[in-house]
């Protein structure tokens, strides 16, 4: 059957119109721009009341004073424009809007909108502005603007500037900001040109975003340095009616954090926008992004909901994931806004990096790297809470070390929660090490894993073994003071899924070290004396194997999610409807304690990870009967996971409604915070749902046989996808049964 080209289209397209201002936030976030190393949120170049200006990059850190922790650091504005119609500033809350249309193009990366505006003396403009972030050009943001005039003559002014008075929302970060020349003696010739130079006052971060144009054919040009943090080029053209007047504008973005000298790389990264063009910039963009989407986008047909919601979910991953970047990860909320304040957790690891490890198995590398790099963090935070080995924070920055705050800041009432994330919430270590032996596994990448990952997976083991309690009484070891993904119960004893995750950790631990000395001695002696794994050690991990205790109901054959969970207050969730609103924040954080209702997938991420954990089918059904009815999904981590469990189970139903509902999380903004910024691990976690879930991908031990139990959901004719399985690609297609 013939494809119709404006369906296909369609399905790779995110589209608002007319303009709706009570969606701006919203929308700002859907629509950032990205290439790996910078992220930009969709706001207008001209601005609008109540925005959310934000532009980051990966590893700009900064710990401002009176700030509880660290944040990612908002950069200056590198968009900023002020289109003028016969002296009258265009703005989307001004004159009058007789057409809007804004348009993310998934497939090319491409952000356009169209306006039609008639200012306050009845002229009437047609605008279109387009912006990219380079995919070959990593530094680089390409901006193109036209103006025609439509019902007579005009005088046009096109404003373009740098403007530095921008925040991380009433926090500044910068120590100094100031404009600096880029067209200087002995330097290459960048006439048209803008550029401000920062330093960040405590990590003393250097970054530089500078602007070089293409004026308008026929324009007067005039520079504006008026402003010592906002230094803009003016270009003034008149229109006859039905004419048309084009801006062309390159940006580069350089920090400390990049080698060379930030000038000279900015001048570079400008001149060679300039001899390359927008048309030829924008075609090796598209290039590169093709190659992308062949390697990582789902083909579904039956389902225009679906196809664009896993499109949409997978191009924030990958415009998130650092291509050239060992020593970076990607925060909870990708690059797109600044909520947990670009912090990386858990997330990373579990719901992004499979994705790439399938299909991206380089960049799934580059996020597992920065975890290495980061070890040290991970041995300091396990020296001070008394332990041995490595035991990862839950939130990290640039240099690894805990940046969980351990209070909020005050409410209203002048009050504060105490935070114990950071503290008790430690399943995050074999998290970590889940994904590295997922990506050993499916890569057969034994460089990294003998160089990086085994040190990893073998520390975080140490930890353990220091970690656990021996209960001489009961002949068992135990976890106290834990929280495990059900964040809504803190401090509690014995968490099935840690404990679960800890004695799989050390069964692990005990086979890599195995295979090292089969393999590799000489690694497996160096890691051995470094890590200090004597017999003692590795007997203990032994019998911590044997004797870790976890919490079962044995009357019902289901587990307990930790002990003494089957004794609290029990709570009907269905009359909690319609409801977006979490639990917690409705009962309050301390009474919600008492409740047996949980935040998020917990017996239920461990029947994703780690089947075998659960117990036969019978026993996950059971399991899954239990949980599945009293969870809030008060986190966006929960609902893919569910659906990926449900789907296993051959609960179709079940399993399309909680697939839809991570869907559409941001793009329908059904939590109502995607204003804070993208939900990495929801966007991550839809892929999997799709893989692991409907088509029910998964490895038959160590061969190299792939094998696949689907459960497409009603109405899905076909379903196809590309992994990388040891270096090779294989492509997958699934078509549904005929009636």
């Amino acid at each position: 059957m013939t494809k119709n080209p404006l369906i296909e289209q369609r399905l790779w397209q995110v589209t608002d119109a007319p303009f709706n201002p009570g969606k701006l936030h919203h929308l700002e976030t859907i629509y950032t721009i990205g290439n790996g190393y910078i992220g930009v949120r969709g706001t207008f170049e001209e601005g609008y009341p109540g925005e959310l200006v934000s532009t980051l990059v990966h590893g700009l850190f900064d710990h401002a004073a009176d700030e509880l922790v660290p944040e990612l650091v908002v950069l200056p504005n590198p968009l900023s424009l002020t289109i003028s119609v016969d002296g009258e500033p265009f703005q989307m809350s001004k004159g009058k809007v007789h057409g809007y249309r804004q348009t993310l193009d998934l497939h090319t990366a491409t952000l356009t909108r169209g306006v039609i505006w008639e200012n306050s003396a009845g002229v009437i403009v047609q605008m279109t502005f387009e912006r990219f972030a380079s995919l070959e050009h990593d530094h680089l943001l390409c901006q193109r603007i036209s103006v025609q005039a439509l019902n007579r003559d005009c005088q046009i002014a096109l404003r373009a500037s740098i403007d530095g008075n921008t925040d991380n929302i009433g926090v500044r970060h910068w120590a100094t900001l100031v404009t600096v020349p880029l067209d200087t003696a002995g330097s290459t010739s960048l006439p048209n040109s803008i550029a401000l130079h920062g330093v960040m006052g405590q990590s003393q971060y250097q970054a530089v975003v500078a602007s070089s144009f293409v004026p308008p054919t026929g324009s007067q040009v005039s520079a504006d340095s008026s402003d010592p943090i906002r230094p803009a080029q003016t270009f003034t053209v008149a229109l006859k009616k039905g004419e048309k007047t084009t801006l062309t504008r390159y940006t580069a973005i350089h920090t400390s954090r990049d080698t060379g000298d930030l000038l000279d790389n900015v001048r570079t990264t400008l001149t060679t926008a300039q001899m390359l063009g927008y048309e030829a910039l924008h075609d090796t963009h598209k290039v590169e992004w093709a190659k992308y989407w062949h390697d990582s986008d789902v083909l579904i047909d039956g389902d225009e909901v679906a196809q664009r919601a896993l499109r949409f979910t997978t191009y924030h991953v990958l415009i998130a994931a650092p291509r050239h970047d060992e020593h970076v990860s990607i925060g909870a909320k990708t690059l797109s806004g600044p909520g947990y304040k670009g912090h990386v957790f858990w997330d990373t690891e579990l719901f992004i990096v499979p994705l790439l490890t399938l299909t991206q198995p380089r960049l799934a590398r580059n996020l597992l790297m920065y975890r290495y790099y980061n070890l040290q963090g991970a041995r300091n935070k396990a020296k001070e809470g008394g332990y041995e080995g490595a035991m990862f924070p839950w939130e990290s920055t640039d240099t690894g070390e805990e940046t969980t705050p351990r209070w909020t800041n005050p409410l209203p009432d002048g009050s504060r929660i105490r935070i114990w994330t950071g503290d008790s919430e430690q399943h995050i270590s074999s998290d970590i090490t889940y994904a590295i032996l997922q990506y050993w596994h499916w890569t057969d990448d034994t460089e990294f894993f003998v160089h990086y990952g085994a040190e990893i997976v073998l520390d975080t083991a140490v930890f353990w073994g220091s970690r656990v309690e021996y209960n001489a009484a009961l002949g068992r070891y135990e976890l106290s003071q834990q929280i495990g993904p059900d964040e809504y119960h803190e401090n509690i004893n014995n968490s099935v899924f840690t404990n679960s995750m800890v004695r799989w950790h050390l069964r692990q631990a005990l086979d890599v070290l195995d295979w090292l000395n089969a393999h590799y001695p000489q690694q497996a002696t160096a890691l051995t004396d470094k890590l200090h794994l004597n017999a003692e050690r590795l007997s203990k991990w032994q019998d911590v194997i044997a004797r870790m205790f976890i919490p079962r109901d044995e009357a019902r054959g289901i587990l307990e999610q930790f002990e003494g969970f089957f004794k609290l207050e029990p709570l009907d969730l269905a009359p909690w409807q319609p409801r977006v609103t979490n639990m917690d924040a409705i009962l309050g954080h301390e009474p919600t304690q008492h409740v047996a209702v949980i935040k998020q997938a917990d017996v239920v991420m461990l029947t994703a990870l780690l089947p075998d954990a659960v117990g036969d089918d019978d026993a996950k059904r059971r399991n899954w009967a239990v949980y599945s009815k009293v969870v809030d999904h008060g986190s966006s981590l929960s609902p893919a996971m569910h659906a990926w469990v449900a789907a296993r189970l051959g609960l179709a139903d079940e399993a399309y409604d909680l697939f839809i509902h991570a869907a559409t999380i941001d793009l329908e903004d059904n939590k109502g915070n995607v204003r804070d910024g993208i939900h990495g691990a929801a966007a991550g976690g839809l892929w999997q749902a799709a893989v692991f879930g409907f088509a029910g991908l998964e490895t038959e031990g160590t061969s190299e046989k792939l094998t696949l139990t689907p459960h497409l959901p009603e109405g899905w004719r076909s379903m196809q996808f590309r992994v990388y399985w040891h270096g090779v690609q294989r492509t997958v297609r699934l078509t549904a049964e005929e009636d």
